[in-house]
């Protein structure tokens, strides 16, 4: 069992726990759950006496881990998957432990077995994939076959097929009477695996209570009615009978009722009474995401804004009044300008790129030749 008494942890000015008391029962499945920032990974440091408490007590079966004799015999926790040496294989890290802890070398292979990990122990770690680092910090915490266990977002990573494991692995060991903490985000997943949940906000205590009875309490139920789609006069005819008897109806995006504070029966009764024809009336049961959310929606530090684009998205400006605009076209068929002509240039000139054009000049007279007679003016007549 673990119990914590007036727990609180500050950290300079800021303080991460305050008087968090709470218990841990064994044979049960107990989630911790609170939002990002409320405390969570601190209470189980402290648990685990990584973190000294700056006031109140934690304690495992009574004692302090501290003084617990052959802790890791005792209890086995998976708080970071990353907590070991990448250039040893998987074996050679569970046996460095099991060597710490005085626990037979035998024991190595079989929760390597239990894992999964078997075909890739003489693998080194540094390779491993994130499930594969989650699969080995379960098989460490499983290594001395503690009464104790404490998980910290154990399917961080995981395929359905392994979530599906971790699942039936934590509802086995509670079965077996042991104390299984597990903190996770995964609503769903606590939903299927918790017996009973601890939820904190901002480092305080907000709910110690079964799981069934906090989805009960932190949620309203309903009943969806769906009336045939045309038929509107029917379906404001059952709104008037079901207001007219006490309910609170609201149109859902889909076109069915969401009618709240009436069973079942009796929204069968009424609308039987005011021959109305039912397509659907199904009863609605939150989730625990939904009490989850309502009850910690003021609790949560890091919120999301909308995304203004900063302009990306608006149109062009408007043209001018008075001014017909004229839709911009694409480069294939903008219109071929022709590059300027060059300015007329006097007879026997050369044009260069780039060099200022200069008239070619003409080539000297050829000396006569004696043995050539040239014609005279007569002769040309």
């Amino acid at each position: 069992m673990i119990e914590a008494v007036g727990l609180t942890k500050s950290y300079g000015s800021k303080t991460a726990v305050y008087n968090l008391t709470f218990g841990v029962q064994p044979g049960k499945v107990t989630g911790f759950l609170g939002p990002n920032g409320a405390g969570k990974s601190t209470t189980m440091r402290m648990i685990l006496g990584l973190d000294q408490p700056s006031a109140g007590t934690v304690t495992i079966g009574g004692y302090p881990y501290r003084q617990l004799p052959n802790a890791p015999r005792q209890v086995g926790a998976l708080l970071d998957a990353n907590a070991k040496h990448g250039g040893r294989t998987a074996r050679a890290h569970l046996l460095c432990l099991a060597q710490l802890s005085g626990i037979p070398a035998r024991r190595v292979d079989e929760v390597l077995g239990v894992v999964g990990l078997q075909d890739v122990a003489g693998k080194r770690s540094k390779g491993f994939s994130l499930g594969m680092g989650q699969r080995l910090g379960m098989a460490a915490a499983l290594l001395g076959d503690p009464q104790v266990l404490l998980f910290d977002e154990p399917v961080n990573g995981l395929d359905p097929e392994g979530i599906l494991w971790v699942r039936n692995l934590m509802r086995r060991l509670a079965a077996e009477g042991r104390t299984v903490f597990v903190s996770s985000h995964l609503m769903s997943e606590m939903a299927q695996t918790a017996d009973h949940l601890i939820v904190i906000g901002r480092g305080q205590l907000m709910a110690d209570l079964p799981v069934r009875d906090f989805i009960r309490q932190n949620s309203t139920d309903f009943a969806r009615v769906r009336t045939p789609d045309g038929e509107t006069e029917q379906r404001e005819t059952l709104v008037k009978a079901l207001t007219g008897a006490g309910a609170q109806v609201t149109p859902e995006p889909d076109g069915a009722l969401k009618v709240i504070g009436l069973e079942l029966p009796r929204i069968s009764d009424l609308a039987h009474e005011s021959g109305t024809r039912l397509w659907e009336l199904s009863p609605h049961q939150a989730s625990l995401e939904e009490a989850y959310m309502r009850m910690t929606q003021g609790a949560v530090d890091y919120r999301s804004t909308s995304d203004q684009r900063s302009g990306l998205g608006q149109s062009p400006p408007a043209p001018a009044p008075g001014t017909v605009p004229v839709p911009p076209q694409p480069y294939a068929q903008q219109p071929f300008a022709a590059p300027p002509q060059p300015a007329a240039q006097p007879p026997g000139a050369t044009l260069a790129l780039g060099v200022q054009a200069v008239p070619a000049q003409a080539p000297p007279a050829a000396p006569p030749n004696p043995t050539t007679a040239t014609p005279s003016t007569e002769d040309a007549r």
